[in-house]
């Protein structure tokens, strides 16, 4: 199985990269999301730590079963032939109604093949009340004309 853009990546393919992954997750289609990493793919999720797609789904499930109305937009910190390091935020709310916003970096690492072998993620989240959220687009795929991060001063 091929996942292009495959590496060595450049500024064009590492941004491609990372806009698929951020669709996907967007999606917040566990099964979806898994396919983009290896069937031995290790993680580490703040201070949770994950390997294989099977774990990888379950904890998809658990984090969007808290995570409600999750909204994410990620963007490229720098690459080198096949990692990409990029820089996310997301909001989502709890089941009591609490606003967050979710900043983070992740390393990734990719095979040949274009999926991901390696995933690390460090995540901090910030409550914010509702009027401060700043992603308001229906549930799934970011519009291509809504601002990235850099745009939206995060």
């Amino acid at each position: 199985m091929s996942r292009p853009p495959l590496p060595p990546f450049t500024a064009e393919t590492a941004a491609q990269k990372a806009r698929l992954a951020e669709d996907a997750w967007n999606s917040r289609d566990p099964e979806r999301v898994s396919l983009a990493y290896t069937e031995d793919s290790i993680w580490r999720n703040r201070a949770e730590f994950i390997s294989g797609r099977g774990e990888i789904v379950d904890f998809l499930k658990r984090k969007w079963a808290r995570e409600l109305d999750y909204r994410l937009i990620k963007e490229v910190w720098t690459w080198n032939e096949n990692r990409i390091a990029v820089r996310f935020a997301y909001e989502w709310r709890d089941d009591s109604g609490h606003w967050f916003r979710s900043y983070g970096n992740e390393n990734w690492e990719f095979d040949d093949a274009g999926l991901m072998r390696r995933r690390v993620a460090s995540i901090n989240d910030l409550p914010i009340t509702e009027s401060e959220r700043k992603y308001h687009w229906p549930l799934g795929r970011r519009p291509d004309d809504h601002p990235g991060l850099s745009d939206l001063g995060l």
